[in-house]
């Protein structure tokens, strides 16, 4: 199945496109796909946290992923 995964901040920088569509087996987590992410692009491993978020909500490291939810990554952030 193919996720659209939106990217903002330092993670879009990584990513180099603020939209990647994502090859992912049909029964993959967010845990899992957090995993294909660094695996892929390890420049993720120098970020001091990165969280995704499923359909507006935190996933957790379980969270089942499908082709139609809305996936963004969310980068460490900084306030002032």
């Amino acid at each position: 199945m193919t996720l659209h995964i939106t990217a903002f901040g330092i993670a879009r920088e990584i990513l180099g496109a603020r939209v990647l569509p994502f090859e992912a087996p049909e029964a993959i987590t967010a845990g899992e796909l957090k995993r294909q992410l660094l695996e892929r692009f390890p420049a993720f491993g120098n970020l001091s946290s990165l969280y995704i978020a499923v359909n507006a909500e935190y996933g957790a490291d379980d969270t089942p992923l499908h082709a139609q939810d809305e996936i963004v990554l969310i980068p460490p952030v900084s306030g002032g």
